[in-house]
């Protein structure tokens, strides 16, 4: 977004405007009657118009977010590991090996 766009927004929240694609249109409340293939298509539709909102990341972004993700995860497995690891140790100095 540019510095014009931003500054012409102010704190003002992003709307449906903001966005790409129209917002889905808002039911008006009253509960029709439809056959279960109707209702399906609906739901069919309705998700492909959600889909066409979101903002897909780009290669560079899905690569870079998948290596923050595994590194993550690696430290995560690490200090688990190593607190297991410790509290194991303490468990055995406290109640001896058997």
């Amino acid at each position: 977004m540019t510095e014009e766009r931003e500054s012409e927004r102010g704190s003002r929240p992003a709307t449906a405007g903001d966005r790409k694609g129209r917002p889905t249109p808002s039911r008006d409340g009253r509960a029709t009657k439809q056959s279960p293939p109707a209702r399906l298509m609906r739901f069919l539709r309705e998700v492909v118009a959600e889909l066409r909102k979101v903002i897909w990341p780009n290669r560079k972004d899905l690569v870079a977010y998948t290596i923050v993700v595994l590194v993550f995860v690696s430290f995560m497995m690490a200090l688990v590991a190593g607190l297991d690891a410790v509290f194991a140790k303490a468990v055995f100095a406290v109640f001896g090996n058997g």
